[in-house]
C-alpha cells in the first residue's frame, strides 16, 4: 500500500513539474490577452509602414538638398493598466523605422553614453582618429505615442483593447505631419480552473 501512495504522489508531482519549450519568435504566442512581443512587432512594423506613405516624407525629399529627412523617436506614454515595456516597443520602432531605409535615424536613449565616449576620446585618443564633440546630426523629426487599453470583462470572457496612437512632428515649426492609429482587439476565455 505504501509503494502504491509514494508511486501516485511521485506521478502526481513529476504531473505539476514545469517545463520549457523554445517556440519561433514569429509564432505568436499569446497566453493571457496582455500586450506582448507580437503586438509590439507587429503595431511598429504597420505604423511605421503608414507613416512613410504619407505625402510629408515625398514634400520632405522634394526640397533642396537631397538628404532623407533625419527622425528621433520620443517617449511613447503607456496610458493603460498593464505593464507593457516601452522600450522593447520603442526599439521595435526604431528597427521598422532604419530598415525602411527612407529615413534616417539618430540615437536617443544612447545619446549621454556615446557623448561621454566623445569625451574620453577628446582625453585618451588620437587626434586623427578622434571623433570631435559638437558634430551630432540633428532630427528633422520627433515621432511620439501613447498606447491605452480597455477591458471589458463579463465572466470567463474578456475583451481586451489596446489603441496606439503616435505622431511624427516636425522639430523646426512644431507642425505634425502624420498622425496613426493602431488598434488591437483580444478575447480571452478563462478556464474554469484556476491554480
Amino acid at each position: 500500500m505504501r509503494t502504491s501512495l509514494a508511486l501516485l504522489v511521485l506521478v502526481a508531482l513529476a504531473g505539476c513539474a514545469t517545463r520549457v519549450e523554445r517556440i519561433d519568435e514569429s509564432q505568436p504566442a499569446d497566453l493571457s490577452g496582455a500586450w506582448n512581443d507580437t503586438d509590439s512587432r507587429l503595431v511598429s512594423e504597420q505604423m511605421i509602414r503608414d507613416s512613410l506613405s504619407q505625402p510629408w516624407l515625398q514634400e520632405f525629399n522634394g526640397r533642396p538638398g537631397g538628404r532623407r529627412p533625419v527622425v528621433v523617436v520620443g517617449e511613447v506614454v503607456n496610458q493603460s493598466y498593464d505593464y507593457i515595456n516601452l522600450r522593447t516597443f520603442t526599439l521595435d520602432v526604431e528597427r521598422a523605422l532604419l530598415n525602411s531605409g527612407k529615413v534616417s535615424l539618430v540615437a536617443r536613449f544612447e545619446r549621454a553614453q556615446i557623448r561621454n565616449e566623445r569625451r574620453d576620446q577628446d582625453i585618451n585618443v588620437r587626434e586623427d582618429t578622434r571623433n570631435a564633440m559638437g558634430r551630432e546630426l540633428g532630427a528633422d523629426f520627433i515621432l511620439t505615442g501613447t498606447i491605452n487599453a480597455i477591458v471589458d470583462p463579463s465572466g470567463r470572457r474578456e475583451v481586451r483593447f489596446y489603441q496606439v496612437n503616435m505622431a511624427l512632428i516636425s522639430l523646426a515649426d512644431n507642425h505634425k505631419v502624420w498622425i496613426g492609429q493602431k488598434d488591437i482587439r483580444k478575447l480571452v476565455t478563462r478556464s474554469w480552473l484556476h491554480f
